[in-house]
């Protein structure tokens, strides 16, 4: 879908990439004895932010979750688009924003991880680095995050 920065037709949407491992690694839940559950409760939460945006940036967007290792089973749902790494996560990112900076100069380019090596080569490709919480938001009714335990919401 493609829309501008006042809904009109043409420009296509801001692309959220999201680092799967760094982002669910990022909170010491319990998510290392289920790998492919804490995937896949990162890729619900993540329809939210596909739809309302994230801070700073309204929605919709287009959300791209990146996983590897034993989560690499995790399918798509409606809103969140499951890309999955054969080898390393973090090169997977790169390849899709570099792609993605050639195929649409001036869009909109997203990566959500914490991963400084990370940060600097999609920065380096035009895209904008969002800490983990950023995309990592509460359950209607709790003040934690959708799959941690219930602690007061952090700015990103």
């Amino acid at each position: 879908m493609e829309r501008d920065v006042d809904g009109r037709p043409g420009a296509p949407l801001p692309l959220l990439v999201v680092d799967g491992a760094n982002v669910v690694g990022s909170v010491p839940d319990g998510w290392w004895r289920d790998r492919l559950g804490a995937a896949e409760r990162l890729r619900d939460a993540l329809v939210g932010a596909a739809a309302d945006g994230v801070p700073g940036v309204p929605g919709p967007l287009e959300v791209v979750l990146v996983v590897e290792g034993a989560a690499r089973d995790v399918t798509g749902v409606p809103g969140v688009r499951v890309v999955s790494a054969p080898g390393s996560g973090d090169d997977r990112i790169v390849e899709l924003v570099a792609a993605e900076a050639a195929s649409a100069p001036g869009r909109r380019l997203l990566v959500a991880t914490a991963d400084r090596e990370l940060r600097g080569r999609v920065t380096a490709l035009g895209a904008e680095p969002l800490g983990p919480r950023t995309v990592r938001r509460p359950s209607p009714g709790r003040t934690g995050r959708p799959d941690g335990p219930d602690l007061p919401n952090l700015p990103g």
